[in-house]
Formats: C-alpha cells, sequence, structure tokens
C-alpha cells in the first residue's frame, strides 16, 4: 500500500487505481480485504486489480459508488464476503460493474500510454505485439497513431466482441495497413486459475465448493463464433481450465470442421484435460501460449488442481506435438514484457533464481529451435503474416533483432539476461544499446 499512498499523495483528487498484488506471493496466502483501505482512503474511491487482471479488491466508496451491495448478483464472477459482508474483493465480471463507472481516460492519455509502451517493447525486441481485446475506439486511436507516425511498432489487433466492433468489421472484412491488422476477435471463456476463476471439470481441491465458471452462457460463445466464422475472422479465445477448453475446443471443432485454415486460437490452455488433448490435432487448432505462466504458478498449482490433473497442466510439449506447432506470447503485464523470460521458461522450466533444481515438469519442456520458431515464424504464421514477416528471408519486412549472444548456444541460466542490442522495424533501427537509447 505504500505505492498507493504515494500515488494518492502526488494526484490529491479522482479514482486511484492500481496493478500487481498477488495474494498467492504472500507468506500467508489469504485474499485481502478493503478493512485498510476504508480506513486509508475512507473519501476516494480506489480499485487495485489483481497480478492476473481478473480480480481486484475496492474499498466502500468505490463499492458504493457502483451500487455493490452484500445482496448484489453478477453473472460470469463473484463478490467475496466473509458471513454476509463485503470483503472488497471483486473476481472477473464482478470487476466489470466498477469498471463501468469509472472516469475513460483521454485520448491524450491513451496515446501517451500507447508511446511508452512502445518504448518498452521496441527495447525488450518485439517488433509486432499482439493486443487482445481492444474497443473500437482504441483500434482507432492506434490506427491514428500510426498514420501521423507517432506509433510505429506493429500491431495485431484482437477485437472486442462487441456490436459496435461487429458492426465496423464483420461488414467490411479484415482491415490492414502497413502496421496494424484486425482480423481476429479475442473472448473470454473463463478466469483465471490464481483467483479460482478458471473453470474447471472437478472441484478446486483448495475450494472444495468451486470449480469456476464460464463468464458467458452457452449459447453466447455459440452465436459469436458463428458470426466470427461466417464473416472470415478468426477466434481468439481464453482458456485457463480443462472445462472451459473442452468446451471452447468441442465448439471450435463444430464451427470448423477437421480440415480448414482458420487458425483459430486457444489462449493459454493452461489445464486441459488429457482426453482433449487431440482435439488440437483433429481440428487444427493453435495453441497459444505464455510459458512463464508455468514458473510463476508451478508454486501454488498443484494446491489448487490436485497432482492428478497436473499431468494436463502447462503442458507445452504436449500441445505442441498435436500440429507440430505452438506460438509464444509474454501476457505483459500479467507476466514480464521480455520474450526471453518466455524462451527460459519454455527450455528450462525454472524461474529467475533456477528453482525447481532439475526443472518443473521437465518432460513438457520444448528444444531451443521449437522454442526459437514459437516467437517467431509461428506466431506470424497465426496472424496470417508469414508471407512477410517471422524469419529472414528476400521480400519480407526488415523486422529484426539483434541480441548480444545466439540463444540457440549460450549457456542456460544466461538466456534470460541476454540484451537485446539493436531492435529493426521496416529497415530502420529504432533501438541502439550502444546510444540506450529510443530512435
Amino acid at each position: 500500500l505504500t505505492l498507493t499512498d504515494t500515488f494518492a499523495m502526488q494526484n490529491p483528487d479522482g479514482w486511484i487505481e492500481g496493478w500487481g498484488w498477488d495474494q498467492n506471493a504472500w507468506q500467508v496466502r489469504n485474499l485481502p480485504t478493503k478493512a485498510e483501505l476504508d480506513e486509508r482512503f475512507p473519501d476516494r474511491p480506489v480499485l487495485l486489480r489483481r497480478v492476473d487482471g481478473h480480480a481486484a479488491i475496492a474499498n466502500q466508496t468505490a463499492l458504493d459508488a457502483a451500487g455493490i451491495t452484500a445482496t448484489t448478483k453478477v453473472q460470469g464472477g463473484r463478490i467475496l464476503k466473509i458471513r454476509g459482508r463485503l470483503t472488497g474483493v471483486l473476481v472477473d465480471s464482478a470487476v466489470d460493474l466498477i469498471d463501468e463507472i469509472i472516469p475513460k481516460p483521454s485520448h491524450a492519455k491513451i496515446s501517451k500510454a500507447l508511446k511508452i509502451a512502445e518504448q518498452d517493447l521496441i527495447k525488450s525486441g518485439i517488433t509486432t505485439v499482439d493486443d487482445a481485446g481492444l474497443d473500437l475506439e482504441i483500434i482507432d486511436l492506434i490506427d491514428s497513431l500510426h498514420k501521423t507516425g507517432d506509433l510505429r511498432i506493429r500491431v495485431y489487433a484482437m477485437a472486442n466482441p462487441t456490436e459496435e466492433n461487429f458492426d465496423r468489421f464483420l461488414n467490411s472484412g479484415p482491415y490492414k495497413t502497413d502496421r496494424l491488422h484486425v482480423r481476429s476477435f479475442k473472448v473470454y471463456a473463463d478466469g483465471a486459475l490464481g483467483s479460482h476463476g478458471a473453470c474447471l471439470l472437478q472441484p478446486y481441491k483448495d475450494e472444495p465448493g468451486l470449480q469456476g465458471y464460464l463468464l458467458e452462457p452457452l449459447e453466447f460463445y455459440k452465436r459469436v463464433a458463428r458470426r466470427i466464422y461466417d464473416a472470415g475472422f478468426q477466434m481468439n479465445t481464453h482458456c485457463a481450465g480443462d472445462s472451459a477448453n473442452r468446451m471452447i475446443l468441442r465448439l471450435y471443432g463444430e464451427i470448423l470442421g477437421e480440415e480448414n485454415d482458420d487458425r483459430w486460437r486457444i489462449e493459454h490452455g493452461q489445464i486441459v484435460d488429457p482426453a482433449d488433448f487431440e482435439k488440437f490435432k483433429r481440428y487444427k487448432i493453435w495453441p497459444s501460449v505464455q510459458p512463464s505462466h508455468a514458473t510463476s504458478d508451478m508454486y501454488w498449482a498443484e494446491d489448487r488442481i490436485g497432482g492428478e490433473r497436473m499431468t494436463g497442466a502447462y503442458a507445452y510439449k504436449k500441445l505442441f506435438e498435436q500440429n507440430n506447432f505452438i506460438a509464444f506470447g509474454t501476457d505483459f503485464p500479467v507476466e514480464d514484457i521480455s520474450p526471453l523470460i518466455q524462451y527460459y521458461a519454455a527450455v528450462a522450466r525454472v524461474d529467475l533464481e533456477n528453482f525447481p533444481y532439475g526443472g518443473f515438469m521437465l518432460g513438457q519442456a520444448l528444444g531451443r529451435d521449437t522454442a526459437f520458431k514459437a516467437m517467431t515464424i509461428w506466431p506470424a504464421t497465426e496472424n496470417f503474416e508469414e508471407k512477410e514477416k517471422g524469419s529472414i528471408e528476400v521480400g519480407k519486412l526488415a523486422d529484426l533483432v539483434v541480441l548480444e549472444n545466439n540463444i540457440l548456444y549460450a549457456p542456460l541460466e544466461e538466456l534470460p539476461y541476454i540484451q537485446v542490442t539493436k531492435t529493426i522495424l521496416g529497415g530502420e533501427i529504432v533501438y541502439s544499446s550502444d546510444l540506450q537509447e529510443y530512435m
């Protein structure tokens, strides 16, 4: 809360928002309550989001502003209570009740944030960012910043499944410029394992009364999938739990059939029932994963789901073997922005302290060549951009990254610390470590 106090002093008016708490990293892994927030900020609304973005804690002022009481009901989320009283913790769709009333930032503030994010991305060696879940207003803003030259990084935009986005894109088809590509929609099937929102086939081991939940009724997913398919767009669905993965894999199969090149994606695929892996192969589904989820969650994942279900958890090698492709992302700000941390987690299956000895479920590690392709040509392919990027070939865009060491051969323990020396976009050097600046 020290950072919250500092922000409040520097910004004496309006909402206080923050991000990043994780009860699983605390010595006592209990969820927080709003008591201290109420004491420190009795007159200002506060909303602090959990690290996964799927839960938050709000103080009483924020709860009152949103009209949330102990009797409020919500579909696809939870409002946590102790002995009938609000704790302030909201999960998944319950957080939306407060999000809806928080004043939206101006275009100037959003533009500034995008430019700062671009600098961080380029310094990390990222030349294309897949931005998952954007409203039309933000897509249009990114497009305008590209056109004025104020934003240079390439963006593969996944639109939110809103009527506004459907009206714009489903009627006119995919939108593509030299910097922006809109041909997909991001859908959420369930929440996150860390906040007990992942939808499971069997109850949580550490919360026997819970199985998680789908964020929307099944009919919603069927209707949205059909609309996306009929318009020739890609559907990319967040699935954490084994029940959510099974439901979406079956739905994809009903829509796509066994012979297709639609490249629909399962985002995360953290827990998959062993019987369902073959559906990735049968329906040509792309697994889009973030390997550091394994090394972030390994300290408590078995406590959540039990040892038996761990056979299908964070099983990146098994996912890769279905179609001989897999794509990595960083999932920032949930995880670190650096692709090399994802690379290290994929091949070594340890954290930055080299824990655990011998690797976490090491049988699910990927080889260096495979992990390299999962950061380059395969993400380009799942974005329908393999003919223009993802490999160094004549006729492709000169979107290149120069590293200080060869990640295919460098000592394993050095991988997450290898520095980006140059980032090149379209043949133009946009970052050089020699000058320590963004250009």
